[in-house]
Order: C-alpha cells, then structure tokens, then sequence
C-alpha cells in the first residue's frame, strides 16, 4: 500500500494509485465460501453438473469476487500518512460483468474517484475499483468502492 500526505490527495483523483498481484481461484476456496454463505448453487460447487453450462466448469461466487477486494486493496489502494485506521464506507456501485471460471487469476485495480475530508482527520476516499480477469475480454466486476481513513 502506498503512503500518501493528505496534501497529495486531490493530485490523485482520478489517477490509477496501484495494481494488486494476481490470486489463483480454486475450488476450495470457491467451496469454502459456499459454507460460510450457505450458497451452493450447482454452479459453484458441483463440478460435474457445471461441465454442461455455457461456462464448461464451476464459477466463482460473484460475493467471493468482491470479498477479495481488501486482499487486493494491500497492495492497490492508498493510506494517508499517519493514519490511526480505516473503514469500509460501503459501495455506490457494483456490477458483476464476466463470471472467474474456477483455476482462473484476478486482480484488483484502483483508481482515485473522490477524496474528501468529511471531519478534521477523517477522509473518504472513493476508487473506481475494476478486477481483472487474466486473459479475459472483461473484467470480472468493477464498483465504486469507500473507505474513511481516520489520521
């Protein structure tokens, strides 16, 4: 995560602040997320039934997608100089556009949208958010995503 004094913030709107490695999806990890939801739709976990979608195997959960955000916000988002903690802020906006087919790598890019003090030392800090998937003519989802930095 990349470090940034508050004075540097509104330089940054609408820059892309950083890139998150890439995570491998596999079917652990997409059957582990059906217990903790308790989704388990065929097409997530059943991998014999999946063969015969138009997907020929099983998808990722588009909730696990999203939750990968704070994996991939390590490396891809900002934090102001001093910062004491953050919060998530919640979405504007979600849109699941391409399914992660199971063995596929996704990543998460950031790009400032809004940066605003809301109190003294308390910052709300919008990305335009869009996960990429390897190889893939679409990405996999891409939100407005909030976060309050408190400093």
């Amino acid at each position: 995560m990349k470090t940034v004094s508050k004075d540097e913030l509104s330089g940054l709107i609408g820059q892309e602040v950083g890139v998150s490695d890439w995570i491998e999806i596999q079917q652990d990890r997409i059957n582990t997320f059906a217990d903790v939801t308790e989704d388990h739709q065929f097409i997530h976990v059943d991998e014999a039934k999946a063969k015969f979608t138009p997907f020929g195997t099983t998808i990722a959960h588009g909730f696990l997608t999203l939750s990968l955000l704070s994996k991939f916000a390590e490396q891809g988002s900002i934090a102001l100089e001093g910062v004491k903690m953050g919060m998530n802020y919640g979405f504007d906006k979600v849109r699941f556009l391409s399914p992660v087919p199971v063995g596929s790598k996704v990543r998460g890019r950031f790009t400032v949208k809004e940066a605003v003090e809301k109190r003294p030392g308390q910052f709300l800090i919008t990305y335009d958010v869009t996960v990429d998937i390897e190889g893939g003519d679409k990405p996999a989802l891409i939100c407005e995503w909030m976060g309050m930095q408190f400093v």
